[in-house]
């Protein structure tokens, strides 16, 4: 199965988001063809969650876990410490109070 470049599903998640009023921006701009794509959740209380796609080898299938989840500034940590290591990451920041992210929503694994 051909997999999509980094950019088109960047794009495609950005548009989707758009289409159901949840702000969302690119934080860290990564290669566009096979960057790897974190998405922090941002509740606007201080709070953040970090997701990151992961493959389930016994399942076959793929999936967003939340990774991190603590206080906002111990997530732009973490995250500024993957970019140190892996500089092609996608870092997408969406900010939402009732904690939409539509990761969980068909056609995003």
């Amino acid at each position: 199965m051909p997999r999509l470049t980094s950019r088109f599903w960047v794009d495609a998640y950005l548009a989707r988001l758009r289409l159901a009023d949840v702000p969302a921006f690119v934080v860290a701009h990564g290669d566009d063809t096979a960057g790897s794509v974190l998405v922090k959740l941002n509740t606007l209380n201080g709070q953040a969650q970090l997701f990151q796609r992961t493959y389930h080898l016994l399942e076959d299938r793929q999936e967003w876990d939340v990774i991190l989840s603590e206080d906002e500034a111990a997530v732009d940590s973490a995250v500024a410490r993957q970019r140190s290591v892996d500089p092609d990451l996608w870092v997408i920041e969406v900010e939402d109070r009732n904690g939409r992210h539509l990761l969980d929503e068909p056609g995003f694994a």
